[in-house]
């Protein structure tokens, strides 16, 4: 080439250099962010194993889908400088996620915004146990009529024993007894009652098969779309994967859940103690969730356990301000109580985020 026709080619060169020089900042900021198309996360695919997506730098929502990440706009474009050294500072420190827990799948994300903070296994479709609760009590409180009173019927002795060999929690309903609705979430949400799940589901169906289609009428209504209900109260059966859900599922199921003032309350309680009055023997009711009473701001919510499921908790707890949920599944262990301090680690980890 003659050397003028270099001269005229060098501020080309050097433009495409610079274009080039720019595209791979932006390639490499989206890599560190987590914002890459490469790495967005699959359903059952090795990725999951520590997915990760933090605070404001392109935070996942518990739906699935993904936020604009912290330093561009809407078309993309860059904005605000110094704002991505920022991202790129939280996406490392999200990354690390809490340690030296035991989970087959798990999530946490802040419970205002339903961004997700960290997980593994997202999207992932697992057993669930008596988390299925959330969505029995969610179902009869969208209902109403809280006040009305229903009878414990004779029917709930033939259902625990068909699931004896289940070993079913219960609440010690005692048949005849007349106890309100709102008594009755009380025995479903505190001790995991499935003798109060069969009770309700019976009335609110009305009868059983009615209530689990409305079950999954509301999951279909919440976008719930990697949930399926198979029973009233997480117990194996049909079998013990009839009925499933994803950390990312419950984060919306329990945010919507705690969004009801009377579901809220209930699940904050240590206990709940009934006297006996017209109609009904006393009870008293002791939450099955590790956190009440012991891990600071703890507010709730379900725990759950069968043998496929293994011990799981879907959890929220407040400080400064911050309200976090998160849900830990198959943690290994001989008892529901081993959810404690994972969650515990699982929170502290995501209020030092803030």
């Amino acid at each position: 080439m003659p050397k003028h026709s270099r001269r005229r080619a060098t501020p080309v060169l050097l433009a495409v250099l610079l274009a080039l020089s720019a595209a791979g900042a932006i390639v490499l900021s989206a890599h560190l962010t987590g914002t890459h198309p490469r790495l967005a996360v699959r359903a059952g695919t090795a990725d999951q194993a520590n997915s990760v997506t933090q605070g404001a730098s392109g935070a996942q929502t518990a739906s699935g889908t993904q936020d604009t990440p912290t330093g561009q706009g809407a078309s993309g474009t860059q904005t605000a400088p110094g704002t991505q050294d920022t991202s790129t500072r939280q996406a490392a420190l999200a990354a690390l996620g809490p340690s030296g827990i035991q989970v087959a799948g798990a999530a946490l994300a802040n419970a205002t915004t339903g961004q997700v903070l960290w997980s593994t296994g997202l999207n992932t479709e697992r057993p669930i146990g008596s988390i299925v609760k959330v969505m029995t009590a969610l179902v009869v409180i969208q209902a109403g009529d809280l006040n009305q009173e229903i009878t414990v019927p004779e029917s709930v002795i033939a259902y625990l024993n068909s699931q004896s060999s289940n070993d079913p929690s219960t609440a010690g309903l005692v048949v005849g007894d007349q106890l309100t609705a709102q008594e009755l979430l009380e025995a479903l949400l505190l001790p995991s009652g499935c003798d109060a799940a069969y009770t309700l589901a019976e009335a609110y169906g009305p009868g059983i098969d009615a209530f689990i289609a409305k079950m999954n009428t509301e999951a279909q209504r919440l976008g719930l779309t990697d949930t399926h209900f198979a029973n009233f109260d997480g117990m194996p059966w049909p079998s013990e994967y009839s009925t499933w859900s994803t950390p990312a599922n419950l984060i919306t199921l329990g945010r919507e859940a705690m969004s009801y003032p009377v579901f809220s309350s209930i699940v904050s309680q240590a206990s709940y103690s009934l006297p006996a009055g017209d109609g009904h023997n006393a009870y008293f009711w002791q939450n099955t969730n590790p956190l009440i009473g012991v891990y600071p701001g703890a507010t709730g919510i379900k725990t759950g356990d069968t043998i496929a499921a293994g011990n799981c908790l879907l959890f929220e707890a407040t400080q400064n301000g911050v309200t976090l949920i998160g849900a830990t599944l198959g943690t290994p262990g001989d008892d529901v109580t081993v959810t404690g301090p994972v969650a515990t680690t699982v929170l502290n980890w995501g209020f030092s985020q803030f």
